[in-house]
């Protein structure tokens, strides 16, 4: 899957102090929280590595936490019986892992696995739904699943309606705007499985974004040479997403709770 290389990771630890490094408001629905909230919620948040591949939940099983990433990336995919994955969302320091929690549930169908590995904060589930009487923190949450539900829209109808090209475009950027960082590791097996699209027509699309110089990839290791000629070639769908996302996140911190 997809995660920093351990030099770039060792190269942050070296050269930030701790509390720089890792601080829950790295976390973009954390940050939006009134202090009178947050103070009370902070000392209740584990910080917790999460490498990439790390399962956070198979299908069917309890969710005991949830989990807001600060400089990981998940993955929310469905697994088919025959053994295939497709990522359905994915969220990173825009979001959190729970949201069945939030509405009551304890478990659902899907598999969410670290996709970008780095760092995070979890919560118990009984302390995420003791807050949600809380209105702020109701609000947080419900903007959040808003988001959610948006990208998981313009994702079946970008499997459906746009080439491998476009959601190759789209699932990068994504993953960008997720990270601090343009050196990608993965490989093509594992962008098709994301993407549920034959592997061959991954590496078709490297080959051509190599090509216009956006990208350079090399033996599973991607850094990102020009992010306007990706924005050139992805469809509405990226645009439609990061518009309602800033949209969202303006409003949210333009109110007083």
């Amino acid at each position: 899957m997809l995660n920093f290389t351990h030099e770039y990771v060792r190269h942050l630890s070296s050269n930030l102090p701790p509390a720089a490094l890792h601080n829950p408001r790295q976390n973009q629905l954390l940050a939006l929280l009134p202090d009178n909230i947050y103070e009370r919620l902070e000392p209740e948040l584990e910080l917790m590595e999460m490498p990439a591949g790390t399962t956070l939940y198979g299908p069917g099983d309890v969710r005991t936490y949830a989990y807001f990433p600060t400089t990981s990336i998940v993955s929310i995919l469905y697994d088919t019986e025959s053994g295939k994955s497709s990522q359905i969302a994915q969220t990173g320091n825009d979001g959190f892992v729970g949201v069945v929690l939030a509405m009551g549930a304890d478990s659902n169908m899907m598999h969410t696995a670290v996709q970008s590995g780095g760092f995070g904060y979890r919560v118990k589930a009984a302390t995420l739904r003791k807050y949600m009487v809380e209105d702020a923190f109701q609000q947080v949450i419900l903007l959040y699943t808003q988001l959610l539900i948006t990208q998981m829209g313009l994702t079946a109808v970008c499997n459906r309606h746009h080439s491998i090209d476009q959601q190759f475009c789209r699932w990068l950027l994504l993953t960008l705007d997720r990270l601090n960082h343009d050196q990608l590791d993965i490989t093509h097996e594992q962008i098709s499985n994301i993407l549920g699209v034959r592997r061959e027509g991954i590496t078709q699309a490297a080959r051509r974004f190599q090509a216009a110089n956006a990208i350079h990839y090399s033996r599973g290791h991607m850094k990102i040479l020009n992010r306007g000629t990706l924005e050139d070639g992805v469809c509405e769908c990226y645009q439609v997403f990061k518009k309602e996302s800033d949209r969202l996140f303006n409003h949210a911190g333009s109110k007083s709770y």
